[in-house]
């Protein structure tokens, strides 16, 4: 495949749409609530479903590419999330919200899968590293924009002072009155449809995979699934992702209940900074890792975590409002960390052994849905308690992971 600025730029554009349909749900999660009655343990099954779909999808999703090439399987994710947001936008019961989420995160997860490897031959191997991370910028810069959207919205909607603003004006004749918060998926339907259009358009090359980019035969499977160190990174992959969406699924709805505060405005501005921040957090680890073990690294951020986490939910209102996002901006190495340093510990069948990681995602499901039930029985605030657990099975990767490579430091180099 030739390499191609124009390839980049749309796989960027990709990530944005991607990350924008998302990371709604915990900026909308209150209104759901109210518009549905229903309780904290019923609405966590929106994420339940969405993130389920990442667990059966992310494998499957290999061998569709590898069969069908990258632009079929990039059209029907497309297409997937077009019908899970016009199902919402047309018929916004709550059975149909929770079948619309298991069929938009079925869609995201087959893309993110297609378009890594494309990202990697499109920009150039050299190249690979750089564009990953501002990609990942690009995907932490749209789920901090979509709540604002879905606020700036909400907020607008039927204002007489915009009634040049055609836009909104059709999105008021197209979104229940009682229901404003389904005017973002109207938008999100447009988004891919956009995106349909332009991936019809494009020519895009099959990619010839690396052997750790290939999905694996299932005897791989079965070596890598009689590993201990497998099952640990795995479960530490699913405490990151139920810690991740625990924490920005109930933000909004923590504040409301706890500071009266307007999810809105100030909930969703909330949930807006804990995704921006948790890119922004990044930088500030891309940088320690170059002086650092990822390691101390790891652990340092993961203490940070749990200090925030707990200035959130019990210190006031204003300093609540400050510490859920701080506790974005710390947990924002993580993922990266502890990816790196599981397949830095196994000799072989990384592209099957990343498979199984990905599947850890699915920890996003019981993540939200497990702090939604406790919340039911025993308060939001307890039920918010059991990041504990999730943030400390990461933080004790540091003290048992055994990288058969370890990151290289500045001082590394200068001893060498």
């Amino acid at each position: 495949m030739v390499r191609s600025r124009y390839i980049v730029g749309l796989i960027l554009l990709i990530f944005f749409v991607m990350s924008f349909l998302t990371n709604i749900p915990g900026a909308i999660i209150p209104d759901i609530i109210t518009g549905f009655s229903v309780s904290l343990t019923v609405v966590a099954l929106l994420p339940f479903f969405f993130f389920s779909a990442y667990g059966v999808m992310s494998i499957p999703a290999g061998f569709l590419v590898e069969r069908y090439s990258e632009k079929p399987v990039m059209i029907a994710s497309f297409a997937a999330g077009l019908l899970g947001s016009l199902s919402i936008a047309l018929h916004p019961s709550f059975s149909v919200i929770v079948v619309a989420s298991f069929v938009i995160g079925a869609g995201m997860a087959s893309l993110q899968v297609a378009i890594n490897p494309l990202l990697r031959v499109a920009g150039g191997e050299e190249h690979f590293a750089f564009n990953s991370a501002f990609a990942q910028l690009v995907f932490g810069a749209a789920s901090f924009l979509s709540p604002r959207v879905y606020s700036y919205i909400v907020e607008h909607r039927g204002s007489y002072a915009l009634t040049g603003n055609s836009p909104l004006q059709i999105l008021d004749r197209l979104t229940p009155p009682n229901l404003p918060w389904v005017a973002i998926y109207w938008i999100f339907a447009a988004a891919t449809i956009v995106m349909i259009a332009i991936l019809f358009l494009t020519r895009i090359p099959s990619v010839e995979r690396q052997a750790d980019e290939q999905a694996g035969t299932l005897s791989m499977y079965r070596d890598l699934l009689r590993k201990r160190v497998v099952w640990l990174f795995f479960g530490c992959v699913f405490a990151y992702v139920a810690s991740e969406q625990g924490t920005a699924n109930w933000i909004s709805q923590f504040l409301v209940t706890y500071h009266r505060a307007d999810p809105h405005t100030t909930g969703a501005n909330a949930v807006s900074w804990f995704w921006g921040l948790l890119t922004l957090g990044c930088l500030l680890g891309m940088f320690l890792l170059k002086l650092f073990d990822s390691r101390q690294v790891l652990m340092g951020f993961s203490v940070a975590t749990l200090f925030c986490l707990t200035a959130a939910l019990f210190g006031p209102a204003k300093v609540s409002i400050i510490a859920f996002p701080l506790v974005g901006f710390f947990a924002s190495i993580m993922w990266p960390v502890i990816s790196s340093l599981a397949l830095n510990s196994v000799a072989e069948h990384h592209g099957s052994f990343a498979g199984i990681l990905c599947t850890g995602i699915v920890g996003g499901a019981f993540g939200p849905i497990i702090i939604g039930r406790l919340g039911d029985l025993f308060g939001l605030r307890s039920g918010m308690c059991f990041l504990y657990l999730t943030f400390g099975c990461v933080l004790s990767v540091g003290f048992w992971a055994k990288p058969l490579i370890t990151n290289a430091t500045i001082l590394q180099k200068k001893e060498t």
